[in-house]
């Protein structure tokens, strides 16, 4: 279970026997388990993403495999129910690669200066280790080779850049900016230029071995909940060999209740006493977990390098629970609210202090409890800076009205039409200036609209 096909099983009794010898106490392994739950939280749930994105065909949402790409260029309306929290601003383009055999090239296309773009590198600890995009490398054309751990080699000619990740499975989340239902036809076209192919094929060599072929166990969340996380965090753990440096210590204490790369896990073959401890240990960490969740109000600082959060794993918790995949705030800032729409209210930025924003920025509507598209009259669903027809004050504030019913005549073009309940109002700001990175700039207030 949950091993890769070419394991030996005298391979797996050493790792068993040495496992056995190091076994911790209950008191122990209790608190491992706490540590272990929280370090192994964000893979985990970043598997059950992928896992059906690049390994389950008959998953909807299978993107086609490994090392391909699969584009959404649509614009989402409230007929859209299969993805919550819907981003108009930005259509996704998904890709998952194997950097097994070898390293793989991303090619991107020139684009206008007035047309944004991120390919979003994420690894299998859920890191942004690394960016390509208008806000990092420009507006031109380029192409980058991406790297698994023991890949060795110089730079090969026509690369702009190699971008080594510690994880051999890497994830692309890319964005590309959509200025409303019209402009669908020209994100298509950008993001058909976007293309992946080997190192091999872009260099026209010799193709190497393939890699082993894998078993990938089925995700299932209560099992991911449960002490079974240990065969799922052991599964994983495959493919970040080598250790970094930095956690040379913390997997030679969680190898004392039985997590190895690759080792086999069992539960019905686990000492009762050290079982029960680690349930205990589990348990804990979810106990604390929901403690930090309650104080977490806000999805900025959660997501980044390990660098940028210094091997927080609490904190790298936190962001695959508040919402998997978020953008560094140096590349995107999020903020909002919940509101009642049968409540008026409005959202003033006084001059000067309009969002901070290299690219653009946006308030989108989102219906409590599913999280979609409010359907409306005017089919608005968002608001922002690309927003037509939107009416400034004189001294260049602005002000943007919320609320179930019309503001009245003249306001309409400031308005975002909520349903009559409750609601949530999601802000994105592309490429914060530091006002926003450091909190200087904050989103306003809802006050009542007037």
């Amino acid at each position: 279970m949950f091993l890769r096909t070419t394991i030996t099983a005298a391979f797996l009794t050493v790792l068993s026997t040495a496992a056995f010898s190091q076994s911790a106490t209950p008191e122990e392994a209790r608190e491992i388990a706490k540590e272990a739950y929280i370090y192994a939280y964000a893979p985990i749930a970043s598997y059950g993403t992928w896992s059906k994105q690049a390994t389950q065909p008959g998953a909807p949402e299978y993107v086609g495999g490994f090392n391909v790409f699969r584009h959404y260029s649509q614009a989402f309306t409230p007929a859209n129910k299969d993805i919550v929290t819907p981003n108009n601003d930005t259509p996704y383009s998904w890709a998952w690669l194997d950097l097994r055999a070898e390293p793989m090239v991303l090619s991107v296309p020139a684009v206008p200066q007035d047309r944004y773009y991120v390919m979003q590198l994420i690894d299998l600890f859920t890191y942004n280790f690394d960016y390509v995009g208008v806000r990092s490398t420009g507006f031109e054309a380029g192409d980058y080779l991406i790297a698994g751990p023991g890949w060795k080699g110089d730079k090969p000619e026509g690369i702009e850049k190699v971008i080594q990740a510690e994880t051999e499975i890497v994830g692309i989340l890319g964005r590309t900016s959509l200025n409303g239902p019209e402009d669908v036809k020209n994100v298509a076209a950008i993001q058909a230029q976007y293309k992946l192919e080997p190192l091999s094929a872009f260099l026209k060599t010799s193709t190497p071995q393939p890699a082993s072929t894998i078993a990938f166990p089925p995700y299932d969340p209560e099992k991911a909940a449960s002490h079974d996380f240990i065969g799922y965090l052991n599964f994983l753990l495959q493919f970040a060999q080598p250790t970094v440096p930095e956690e040379t210590e913390i997997m030679t204490r969680f190898a004392k209740i039985g997590i190895a790369p690759q080792k086999e896990w069992d539960a019905g073959k686990t000492d009762p006493a050290l079982l029960a401890a680690i349930d205990q240990g589990v348990e804990d960490a979810k106990v604390a977990m929901a403690d930090v969740a309650k104080k977490t109000l806000s999805s900025n600082g959660l997501f980044g390098s390990r660098d940028f959060l210094k091997n927080d794993y609490m904190t790298r918790a936190m962001g695959a629970e508040k919402g998997l995949f978020g953008n560094s705030i140096e590349e995107a800032w999020y903020g909002g609210f919940v509101g009642d729409g049968s409540k008026p209210t409005m959202l003033h930025f006084p001059a000067g202090q309009l969002p901070p924003a290299k690219f653009f920025w946006s308030l989108t509507l989102y219906t409590l409890p599913d999280r979609l598209l409010y359907a409306n009259p005017l089919d608005r669903y968002s608001i922002g800076d690309r927003t037509k027809g939107l009416v400034y004050g004189e001294d260049k504030s602005l002000t943007i009205y919320l609320g179930h019913t019309s503001p009245g005549e003249g306001k309409e073009s400031n308005w975002l039409p909520t349903p009559e309940g409750k609601y949530s109002l999601v802000a994105r700001v592309y490429g914060p200036e530091k006002a926003a990175i450091d909190g200087t700039w904050k989103l306003p207030t809802p006050e009542p609209a007037r």
